[in-house]
This record gives structure tokens, sequence and C-alpha cells, in this order.
């Protein structure tokens, strides 16, 4: 079992940067891969960035993220990152982290755990 706490969301203008955080309970953290997930409203949840069960491994991100948000994780503390920087409106969201075992993958389906969120909002 793991469960899931974000934090960092707030209202920014563009341009700015956020790092948002997720913190894990459970002492399995390590063998799990880290997702990052966000919803716009009126829209489906969507993909943003993945990494595998190694704080220094595979990593995948949405086109639209790639090269402005960096995913890492801290074993040693529980916890997943997502550095935002160069934060556009269209980035307005709630983010959602989310855990599956080892691997990582770009599909929601595939993720078991879920946080309840933080919002990000980008104004103009």
């Amino acid at each position: 079992q793991v469960q899931l706490v974000e934090s960092g969301g707030g209202l920014v203008q563009a341009g700015d940067s956020l790092r948002l955080s997720c913190a894990a309970s459970g002492r399995t953290f390590s063998s799990y891969a880290m997702g990052w997930f966000r919803q716009a409203p009126g829209k489906e949840r969507e993909f943003v960035a993945t990494i595998n069960w190694r704080s220094n491994g595979t990593t995948l991100y949405a086109d639209s993220v790639k090269g402005r948000f960096t995913i890492s994780r801290d074993n040693a503390k529980n916890t997943v990152f997502l550095q935002m920087i160069g934060l556009k409106p269209e980035d307005t969201a709630v983010y959602y982290c989310a855990a599956r075992p080892w691997v990582v993958s770009t599909r929601i389906g595939d993720y078991e755990y879920w946080g309840r969120g933080t919002q990000v909002t980008v104004s103009s």
C-alpha cells in the first residue's frame, strides 16, 4: 500500500517556475515507478512525466512539457519531484502523482495509487 500526498502548487505568472513534491508513505517506495499527471478544467487527465524505480532511472515526458519539466526522485526521502520552468497558461491544471510497480508507463490505467492532487494556476 502506498499513500501519496502532493504539495507545491500555487498561482504563478507565465514564465515562472514551480517545484511540485509528492511524499509517499510505505516502506516499498523504491520499488515503484512514479508518474505525474494533470487534469485541466473540462479536460481528461493526461500524462505529464514518469520515472522508474531508480533515482537516476528512465524518464519519459509528454511532448508538451519536454524541455521545461523535470521529474526526479529521492528514494531516501520517499519523495518524487516535478520541477517546472517556463510555465504557460496552458499548464494550468490539478497535478496528480501516481505510483505503479517498477517500470514507467504513460498510461493512466497502469497506475495503482494516486494522490489527491495540487492545483497549479498560471496567469498570462
